[in-house]
């Protein structure tokens, strides 16, 4: 080899080490110079994450300041990218420690559109969850546990279908909820008050600005931004009224199903009113739920019970579920003969036992009476002196009186999912069934049956306006909404929706009849024998295709002064004297703060209680 080939061998390997060097250089300076600031920050980015803080839900307090629905704490579990994507195999493990499909927490993380930020995998978990985590926390590489708010419903069944629950959001309300700041993993409400307010009772979420080892688990806190909690609703429920009201129901249903021959009686519906205003100061619906148990996901167990249960304890029978009315609808006919001039309150109608015009099995269940004028007859709920008020007045023309109590439309109240039941008329009978109308359906109308449907919200309604002398008002629960400093949002007023022309005559006799109902020589004399307060009611028994007759009661108080309305309603409880009426009477006690009367029912639930507790102790 010659020494030039050497020597140009060398020029080239030189130039080669100085061109390494000079790009080595050049890099270091690009790196160091140019981006040192934007690198250092994603350095930073590697250890620091941005963890939400969820707001607190508004409170919920009854009219008198008792909080029914607040929030505690709870621990939630996330998924934080430390280093990258989260590995399957750590999606795997914490699938298996939550008892989760992994493709589930796949599509969570999926949902989520900043790929730095946590990813809620499931939110309220008890302790053995966290202790299970922490003894793993090795293998779990970017899981985290978050103390958040969680909803907590303080009486647990208490109002559960009035109040409603929260649950994760769902893949259709994250698709419509983005755009308004909802995300994956969001609670939200899904039925109730919680969900007509969601967004009133969210808040402002906050975050923390966390420093996080190679595990994902949080060393320090670097930044905190507080979260502004939701704002609180001021119900119109009375807590006393609605307690008194569950109790009663529970108890009621219990002796009808055991001692009364009533086993299918397990559902029934209450709403309490004031017929002046509209306020709801109760609503009950059974069967029912504890909300609580949807907080972090319904168990499968839980979700079992319920949705195989055929009484479907999810369903509000208060606003969501229509009966034939029975013989409460005779408040709606009587006012319409009455006010057309059909009849007077003095003229006696002849009850032979039987309308000449009423098929045979159309006719009364009562016994002939004989000579009766209106009040003998709303008291004794005679359904020929009825028929023959149907007869006058024409399908037509109950139909526009039955419309003018706010029958067949919503009552407007502030719920999802209201009913508007049904008012008997010829355009739906020959829609539906493609047949003309005859007169038996014309007689069936006006004692509340046939055609005619309505849900216990409407049949409040109804009774108020007996009780207010005409005025119909849209039932409401929220009387402020307050901040979460006290300050006083927005304050809601009654509404009235309209009117039913009530002479001072057709008034009068309404509520003297409605007054007879409850003395000793009424329908529901027995139940209310010795109540210290005037009050007025009807009893309804309606037929029921599907099994035994539902039963209900209609009434408000004091007789003179009304400051309470209430409609009950027992699925297949039978006679309303004695399933929906003595349930009436403790609402009443409650309202009217008097001492507890006691019945069969009552020492039936405590001897039924005390072997339940004798069960619980032997075991």
């Amino acid at each position: 080899m010659t020494k030039g080939s050497t020597s140009q061998r060398l020029n080239v390997l030189t130039f080669i080490i100085v061109s390494i060097f000079i790009a080595l250089l050049s890099r270091l300076v690009w790196l160091q110079a140019l981006h040192g600031e934007e690198f250092k920050q994603k350095a930073e980015n590697n250890r620091i994450r941005l963890l939400p803080i969820t707001a607190p839900r508004g409170t919920f307090y009854d009219r008198n300041g008792v909080p029914l629905v607040n929030n505690r704490p709870g621990f939630s579990i996330s998924l934080v990218p430390i280093k990258g994507p989260i590995p399957r195999e750590v999606i795997v493990r914490l699938a298996e420690i939550l008892g989760m499909n992994p493709e589930d927490i796949q599509k969570k993380m999926s949902q989520q559109g900043n790929p730095l930020l946590p990813t809620r995998i499931k939110s309220d978990v008890g302790p053995e969850i966290i202790t299970k985590i922490e003894e793993r926390r090795e293998d779990l590489p970017g899981v985290v546990i978050e103390v958040q708010a969680v909803r907590s419903y303080i009486y647990n069944e208490l109002g559960a279908h009035t109040f409603g629950y929260v649950g994760e959001i769902s893949d259709s309300q994250l698709a419509n909820g983005k755009a308004n700041g909802y995300k994956s993993g969001d609670m939200l409400g899904k039925t109730g008050l919680e969900q007509v307010w969601d967004k009133e009772l969210r808040g402002v979420d906050g975050g923390a600005q966390v420093e996080v080892n190679v595990s994902g688990k949080p060393v320090q806190m670097l930044g905190k931004k507080q979260p502004i909690a939701g704002n609180d609703l001021i119900l119109t429920i009375n807590a006393k009224i609605q307690r008194a009201a569950e109790k009663a129901m529970d108890e009621r249903l219990k002796y009808l199903q055991d001692k009364l021959g009533n086993p299918e009686a397990k559902a029934a519906a209450a709403v309490v009113m004031n017929p002046q205003t509209g306020e709801i100061l109760a609503m009950v619906s059974r069967p029912t739920f504890d909300p609580n148990k949807f907080n972090g996901g319904i168990s499968a167990k839980d979700w079992k019970e319920i949705n195989d249960n055929p009484n479907n304890p999810m369903q509000n029978r208060t606003i969501g579920a229509s009966y034939p009315p029975g013989s409460a609808f005779k408040i709606v006919t009587g006012t319409a003969a009455l006010e057309t001039g059909k009849i007077t309150p003095e003229e006696k109608i002849f009850d032979a036992g039987r309308h000449r015009l009423a098929p045979a099995k159309g006719n009364s269940h009562n016994a002939a009476l004989g000579w009766i004028d209106f009040r003998v007859a709303l008291a004794k709920s005679d359904n020929v002196y009825f028929y023959e008020l149907g007869n006058r007045l024409g399908i037509d023309t109950l139909e526009q009186w039955a419309r003018k109590f706010g029958l067949g439309a919503v009552t407007g109240i502030n719920l999802p999912d209201e009913d508007d039941g049904l008012v008997a008329n010829q355009r739906y009978k020959k829609k539906v069934y493609d047949e003309d109308w005859v007169i038996s359906e014309t007689f069936d109308a006006a004692i509340g049956q046939g055609f005619n449907l309505a849900t216990p919200i409407q049949m409040a309604v109804v009774t108020s306006i007996a009780a207010n002398g005409g005025h119909r008002y849209r039932p409401y629960l929220v009387s402020k909404m307050v901040s979460p400093d006290g300050q006083v949002l927005q304050t809601f007023e009654p509404e009235e929706l309209g009117t039913v022309p009530m002479s001072p005559s057709t008034l009068t006799a309404i509520r003297t009849g409605l007054r007879d109902v409850v003395t000793p020589s009424g329908t529901a004399g027995y139940i209310f024998e010795g109540f210290p307060v005037p009050i007025a009611g009807k009893t309804s028994t309606a037929e029921n295709p599907h099994g035994d007759d539902h039963g209900w009661f209609v009434a408000y108080g004091p007789y003179d002064n009304p400051t309470i309305a209430i409609a009950v309603i027992v699925e297949q409880g039978g006679f309303g004297s004695d399933s929906a009426a003595p349930i009436a009477r403790k609402i009443m006690e409650a309202a009217f703060d008097l001492p507890p009367s006691r019945d069969a029912a009552d020492i039936y639930a405590e001897e039924w209680q005390t072997k339940q507790n004798s069960k619980v102790t032997a075991q």
